[in-house]
């Protein structure tokens, strides 16, 4: 018979190992927080330790569940933002959160559908078969190895491509109040545009806008090489905040399979607005006229993933507009967009409202990207258009009311000579397609005429044949 010993410790050691076995093939235990509070959209739980974007199941009294979204924290509570309508929900209910964070679905079969801010299709279309998924809130590249901005984008539309000419990478913002055709050069753009591939976000506008946006202004043919997303202003706060990010990842999906695209997001004040409800909602305190300081931290974050690639083989060039409240170019949004984009075109009321189309001032508006696109012989000529039209500007009320005398100032009378074709120049109609090469050659005329008056030529030269 053995030692006694060895067939005692032979015997734990063989339990020992079984155990191990066990404990190895277990599986966890579900998770579940409790709800404990709701206040307007903001749900309050416990007990269910989750990280900041990762999302939640709550449970309702009909057994169905609600998804939200893991928004901040204090201590043991848990605060949840809802991403659909609120319904059913009561004091205790349960509260399961989901292994993985917030991805989207990507891909070429995006190309052509109108869809919401998680990807579900809104045009009554088949479900999106995507190729891959991207993280909703993916990182900013390394400034420092982003391919310059070197070659132009041609959008179509004659003033951009001539006086605020746009760069492939570029981020720019369209400054405009309500009513002074703002949808309708996005939708020009997204038509005429030589970008592979469009992305537009419609965040926080009216449904009915949404569809007209669509039928009307886009298209059909805009539609084909187009994604849309679509976050309207009855979605929750956090479902705006998707659709913004959302059309973002889509718009690097595209530039990292090497193409340029075009992103128009409508519009960076909405985005703003629905983080600022977010914000106020778990306590954050408001900082600018009502603004929290995560607002504009959100804004750098979400205009920082646009630009060119890290390999220069894409890119993402976006057009943010925003919306100036009263025409205040001083908003807190405003200001801020300002700063941390690559130039602004400001749409004005006043032009609009003479039926200027598009009312782009040419004076508030500028491309500071636009002297590494085009030639310096290009650049120069651009410059003295715009030296001129301000010239105007600066004495319209004088040369209106006649109180100007003609011949006191040469260059007065030029830019008064010349104004009808310069007016003429900028105007352009919502089916006309102007590419950027014809947009460069007229205005390359049109300044030739210029410098000729101060030569002598002013017989010539005949106001009422304009040029464009």
């Amino acid at each position: 018979m053995s030692n006694p010993a060895d067939f005692i410790n032979q015997h734990i050691s063989q339990r020992l190992a079984n155990r191990r076995t066990l404990l190895s093939n277990r599986t966890d235990l579900p998770v579940y927080g409790q709800l404990t509070q709701m206040i307007g959209l903001t749900l309050e739980a416990v007990g269910c330790p989750a990280p900041i974007g990762s999302r939640c199941l709550v449970a309702t009294h009909d057994k169905d569940y609600i998804e939200a979204e893991i928004v901040g924290f204090n201590k043991e509570k848990t605060y949840l933002m809802a991403t659909e309508a609120l319904h059913g929900l009561q004091a205790g209910a349960q509260v399961i959160p989901q292994a993985k964070m917030t991805e989207v679905p990507v891909g070429e079969a995006l190309l052509g559908r109108i869809v919401d801010g998680t990807g579900t299709p809104l045009d009554g279309g088949a479900p999106i078969l995507a190729e891959q998924y991207y993280p909703l809130q993916s990182s900013s590249l390394n400034p420092l190895a982003r391919q310059p901005i070197r070659q132009p984008l041609d959008v179509g539309v004659r003033a951009i491509n001539s006086m605020l000419s746009v760069g492939m990478g570029q981020r720019l913002g369209l400054f405009a109040g309500s009513g002074v055709g703002k949808s309708v050069l996005l939708s020009m753009m997204t038509r005429f545009t030589n970008a592979d591939v469009i992305v537009v976000g419609l965040i926080g506008e009216r449904g009915r806008e949404v569809k007209e946006f669509i039928e009307e202004n886009l298209g059909a043919e805009g539609l084909a090489r187009s994604v849309i997303v679509a976050a309207p202003a009855d979605t929750t706060p956090l479902m705006r905040l998707h659709g913004a990010m959302f059309a973002t990842s889509v718009a690097e999906y595209f530039r990292d399979q090497g193409a340029n695209v075009l992103l128009l997001m409508d519009s960076l004040t909405r985005f703003a607005q629905a983080q600022r409800e977010l914000s106020l909602a778990i306590g954050e305190p408001p900082a600018t006229k009502g603004y929290t300081p995560s607002v504009f931290a959100k804004l750098n974050s979400l205009v920082e993933r646009a630009g060119s690639s890290l390999d220069g083989k894409g890119s993402i060039t976006a057009f943010y507009t925003v919306l100036t409240e009263g025409d205040d170019q001083q908003d807190p949004i405003a200001d801020a967009a300002r700063a941390i984009l690559d130039g602004h075109i400001v749409l004005s009321r006043s032009l609009a409202e003479a039926g200027h189309y598009p009312a782009i001032d040419i004076d508030a508006s500028i491309s500071r990207v636009m002297e590494k696109v085009v030639s310096p012989e290009f650049l120069a000529a651009a410059l003295e258009l715009k030296k001129l039209y301000a010239k105007y500007q600066q004495n319209k009320d004088l040369i209106t009311v006649g109180a100007y005398v003609k011949g006191t100032d040469p260059e007065i009378d030029k830019a008064i000579y010349f104004m009808p074709m310069i007016e003429a120049f900028l105007q352009q109609s919502i089916s006309e397609q102007v590419d950027m090469m014809t947009s460069q050659q007229t205005l390359l005329q049109l300044v030739t005429q210029i410098r000729g008056m101060s030569h002598g030529e002013s017989k010539a030269l005949s106001p009422n044949n304009p040029v464009g």
